[in-house]
């Protein structure tokens, strides 16, 4: 369903992601854990061609993008398929929660006005801000603005949502109700691929746990594996610090 192959990205002479390769199968939720600077938000970021990769083969759904020959009709129907949520939300400030939400329906989508009204109010009933429709970003807490970029990209319908450190910019009480909404939507089937520092969460909601650090993937398998019995000491030593409370021998 989606296919990342020898993806490489340097910013300067700082190489950042160094052959990444990874495969995602239709419904995984897949967190990807890491220390800052790991090159976490850079892969997402090249996944939907915000960052253009230097060298690599991205497929998601039956779109094809080889870095070395990309066309802008490619990277569009790549952008279509997936959706993100940033960790500092990116709405429009001077539109209300519905616009923010029908916005990418209407203008990306060319979904007529009507029914790009009902999808949103469909999402933001989704993630329990259907009182908040007539309010604009800077009335709401974080956790709520967070809520409204989750409802934005469930109305586009992709086929993958990405999440770059979702709860990062949160104060601690507000952490909570967005990885309830994650947690929810995680259960209907859909893809998602979400970079976190919230170990009990990625454990809980995943399929799948990667450990990226250096530009690499280091190691990745299912949650318990990852967390119980860790096969590299680059691993061990992010979870001994991320997670105290289990014991890892190095």
């Amino acid at each position: 369903m989606i296919s990342i192959s020898n993806l490489h990205k340097k910013f300067g002479k700082n190489e950042v992601l160094k052959g990444i390769n990874i495969q995602v199968d239709k419904g995984d939720v897949i967190s990807i854990l890491g220390p800052s600077g790991s090159g976490k938000t850079t892969l997402l970021r090249c996944l939907n061609y915000l960052e253009r990769p230097d060298e690599g083969i991205i497929t998601i759904d039956n779109v094809t993008i080889d870095s070395k020959k990309v066309h802008k009709k490619d990277i569009y129907h790549l952008r279509k398929k997936s959706a993100m949520v940033f960790q500092s939300y990116n709405l429009f400030q001077h539109k209300t929660v519905l616009q923010n939400v029908m916005e990418g329906l209407v203008v990306v989508q060319k979904v007529n006005v009507k029914e790009a009204r009902e999808i949103a109010l469909e999402m933001l009933k989704k993630v329990g801000l259907e009182q908040k429709v007539d309010a604009y970003p800077l009335q709401l807490s974080g956790g709520q603005q967070q809520r409204v970029g989750i409802a934005r990209a469930l109305a586009l319908n992709p086929e993958v949502i990405l999440f770059d450190e979702p709860t990062s910019a949160l104060d601690p009480e507000l952490v909570g109700e967005v990885l309830d909404v994650i947690r929810k939507i995680s259960r209907e089937g859909i893809t998602m691929i979400i970079v976190t520092h919230e170990m009990n969460f990625a454990r809980e909601v995943s399929n799948r746990v990667i450990f990226m650090d250096g530009g690499v993937v280091v190691e990745e398998g299912v949650p318990n594996d990852i967390f119980r019995t860790p096969k590299e000491d680059r691993t061990k030593q992010f979870l001994k610090r991320m997670t105290p409370e289990l014991e890892y021998s190095i």
